[in-house]
C-alpha cells in the first residue's frame, strides 16, 4: 500500500482526486504528463483500489475509494500515539526551560599565571 503511494505522480493523481473526480485528460493537463503515464499509474491505482473509475459518455471519471485510507489512517494510529506523547514530553521540557532562570556566569578568578 505504502509503495504504491511513495511514487510521486500517484500522489500527485492522488491529491488531485481529493479535490474533485478527473478524467484522465484533466490529470494530462494539471499535472503535465503524457497521457500513457497517467493512464499507466491510474491502472496501478485501480488494481490497488485507491481509485474507481465510472464512464461518462466518452471518458471515465476517476474518483478516490475511501477504504485503503482508512486502513492506512488505522495501521498509522499507534503511531500517531507514540509520537504525539514522545512530543508532548518534549513540550512540557521546554516550556520548563523557558520558564527557569538562565544560568549566570560566573566571574572568572585570577590566578597566577592565567584565568581560571
Amino acid at each position: 500500500m505504502f509503495e504504491i503511494v511513495a511514487e510521486p505522480n500517484r500522489r500527485a493523481i492522488l491529491n488531485l482526486l481529493v479535490l474533485s473526480q478527473r478524467s484522465v485528460g484533466e490529470i494530462e493537463r494539471h499535472l503535465h504528463l503524457p497521457q500513457p503515464a497517467v493512464s499507466k499509474h491510474l491502472r496501478v491505482l485501480r488494481t490497488a483500489g485507491f481509485v474507481e473509475a465510472t464512464v461518462d459518455g466518452q471518458r471515465r471519471l476517476y474518483r478516490l475509494k475511501p477504504e485503503p485510507f482508512q486502513q492506512m489512517d488505522a495501521w498509522l494510529e499507534p503511531f500517531r500515539r507514540f509520537w504525539s506523547a514522545h512530543l508532548d514530553a518534549l513540550e512540557l521540557h521546554l516550556d520548563r526551560m523557558d520558564e527557569s532562570p538562565l544560568p549566570t556566569a560566573k566571574p572568572a578568578r585570577r590566578i597566577k599565571g592565567g584565568v581560571v
